[in-house]
């Protein structure tokens, strides 16, 4: 039985409590003149809430496969906010939003996906972005092919270990593909826990 979002039991990710901070800043900074943001692969919710709370000025839609789509509904539920509406499923391959979005936001996504996945994302891309849209990525990537510090190489082969599939993605291999996308790098910042936040931007 699939209990109802307001009495299930809500997913936790102790992580989004680490880097919610320091990625609403840059958020902040970004998104200020942005309406309609699309989060890829929202996971438990919890980002959702915490950024559509600080940021009422936009439309938190989020997305992700559908067997987190309850933990996320129990999430928006409980904070009851006006700016989250139902969480949308996501399927690279399959189910695809029908609309363009102003921003795209995504948290430690791509070294979950298999590359194929992360590939077909970024193909896909223009069919979701009204001209001028950015699109940030948080999460670990190695630059020149290597590791950016030895915590990075353990979680990359705690990943491998997991699923073969996984991994940390190489920054110049997923800028080319945002360019081919149409999309323009506008800032690498370094953030906390030798993570990275990629921002790109479409041609208006």
């Amino acid at each position: 039985m699939v209990l109802p979002p307001e009495i299930m039991e809500k997913p936790h990710a102790p992580s989004t409590e680490k880097n919610r901070e320091p990625i609403l800043a840059v958020l902040r900074e970004h998104f200020a003149d942005r309406r309609e943001v699309l989060e890829i692969g929202s996971g438990t919710g919890q980002h959702a809430i915490f950024f559509a709370a600080a940021m009422r000025h936009l439309n938190w839609q989020t997305s992700d496969c559908p067997d987190n789509l309850p933990g996320i509904a129990a999430w928006l539920a409980e904070a009851a906010l006006a700016n989250t509406p139902s969480p949308l499923e996501f399927d690279v391959f399959a189910a695809w939003p029908k609309r363009r979005y102003d921003a795209i936001f995504s948290a430690n996504t791509l070294h979950i996906m298999p590359w194929a996945a992360v590939e077909r994302l970024f193909a896909g891309l223009p069919d979701l972005l009204s001209a001028g849209a950015k699109v940030a990525i948080y999460g670990p990537f190695n630059y020149g092919g290597r590791y950016t510090s030895d915590s990075n190489a353990a979680f990359d082969r705690s990943l491998k270990e997991k699923a073969p599939h996984q991994g940390i993605r190489d920054f110049e291999k997923v800028d080319e593909l945002a360019a081919r996308a149409g999309l323009t790098l506008i800032e690498d910042r370094a953030m906390p826990s030798n993570n990275r936040c990629l921002l790109w931007q479409a041609r208006v």
